[in-house]
């Protein structure tokens, strides 16, 4: 499965979960880390984990494993690994406090 596909479950899984403000930044040529960053907007950090979980599940699915998961026990921002892509999915003051979109 290629960066683009990859970064569209992510972001469907997100969706299913009722993540707002879903955004899909292609990062390739502007750091090494990833080719994509997945980021989406949640109300409480409940929602944060279901989140996280199903995109982590529905990446499985698709034979895609996680190689790291950062940030699970606290909530308020998670970060999964998945080579190419990576996931934030954060609570709503956590993504304004840190503006990744205006880093890339």
């Amino acid at each position: 499965m290629n960066s683009d596909e990859k970064a569209k479950l992510a972001a469907k899984a997100m969706e299913d979960k009722k993540a707002r403000d879903v955004v899909i930044l292609d990062v390739s040529g502007k750091t090494s880390i990833a080719e994509k960053f997945v980021l989406c907007s949640c109300s409480s950090g409940t929602q944060v984990k279901a989140c996280a979980d199903n995109t982590e599940e529905l990446l499985a699915g698709a034979g895609e494993r996680v190689h790291h998961i950062e940030g699970y026990a606290g909530g308020n921002w998670i970060l999964l690994d998945f080579g190419d892509v990576v996931a934030h999915v954060m609570t709503e003051e956590t993504r304004n406090f840190y503006d990744i979109e205006r880093l890339y």
